[in-house]
């Protein structure tokens, strides 16, 4: 079992019993999350939106997915059941890509055993997984007490100073300024090294193997290292990824959403770091 994932045949083997799922589907541009989880769940998955309950209100000066008020969060926690100790797997239909985001939050908050379902609801439906309908009972409130600050955080300021590896968990598509739909300005961060998230997975949308992430990841070397991605989501993505190689890294929760709107702040294109 490993500390960051857990496979879909180790979830149906699990004899935890007060394991916690949270379902994280969402997707941007596709508003349908509740849907998609009252057309088919993990059996006792309790719904999380990734937009009102991983996030704080958007704002140009604070980014799409500002982190969350942590009284705000442990409010959400224990809404969905989430008592002291238990242990807590997390999961979407897209890799992990949302569901990372519950992760890091939940690990910054303090809590130490939280994994995301490697593969998600496919790899889930694939093992033999059954699938649930409609909107499970409310679960009993939970106890949890979330103290945060527990991985590393960096705001623009930070970013504009970094002296270690900067990496950019967007498509390199918007790395490269070619294309951009959503903010202001498009290219990255100077000095920004393009690591896309979507090639952290395989052709079944699980992780690589630990070796290969340790391969993806060899010439960072020692360095501190930094994410950021669009709005502080996929970049979770990237984290995990690294910490399965052995590697600790800082979220950028701004990310470019934020960066972007600040005419102060230097943009880069192109194929090269800036």
């Amino acid at each position: 079992m490993n500390a960051v994932l857990i496979s879909a045949e180790e979830l149906r083997e699990s004899t935890e019993k007060d394991l916690r799922l949270l379902d994280v589907r969402w997707q941007l541009g596709d508003p349908d999350g509740p849907q998609h989880y009252q057309n088919g769940h993990i059996p006792g998955a309790v719904f999380v939106d990734l937009d009102t309950e991983l996030a704080a209100l958007p704002s140009p000066a604070h980014g799409r997915h500002p982190l969350p008020d942590p009284s705000r969060l442990q409010k959400c926690a224990r809404s969905w059941g989430l008592c002291t100790g238990d242990p807590v797997v997390v999961y979407d239909a897209i890799g992990g890509m949302s569901a990372a985001r519950a992760w890091w939050l939940l690990r910054w908050a303090g809590i130490a055993d939280v994994r995301i379902l490697d593969g998600g609801l496919p790899a889930w439906t694939r093992s033999g997984g059954e699938l649930a309908t409609g909107v499970e009972p409310d679960p009993a409130p939970g106890d949890i007490e979330l103290r945060p600050g527990r991985l590393p955080v960096i705001d623009a300021d930070a970013v504009a100073r970094w002296e270690g590896v900067l990496l950019d968990a967007r498509a390199a598509e918007r790395y490269r300024g070619e294309q951009e739909h959503v903010d202001p300005r498009a290219g990255h961060i100077p000095g920004a090294i393009s690591a896309p998230s979507s090639e952290n997975l395989d052709q079944d949308g699980c992780f690589l193997p630990e070796n290969l992430l340790r391969e993806r990841f060899g010439e960072i070397g020692e360095a501190p290292v930094a994410v950021y991605c669009g709005s502080g989501v996929t970049a979770a993505h990237a984290i995990a990824a690294l910490a399965v190689a052995g590697v600790q890294a800082a979220l950028y929760p701004g990310s470019w959403s934020q960066w972007a709107h600040d005419p102060k702040r230097p943009v880069a294109t192109g194929v090269s770091a800036g």
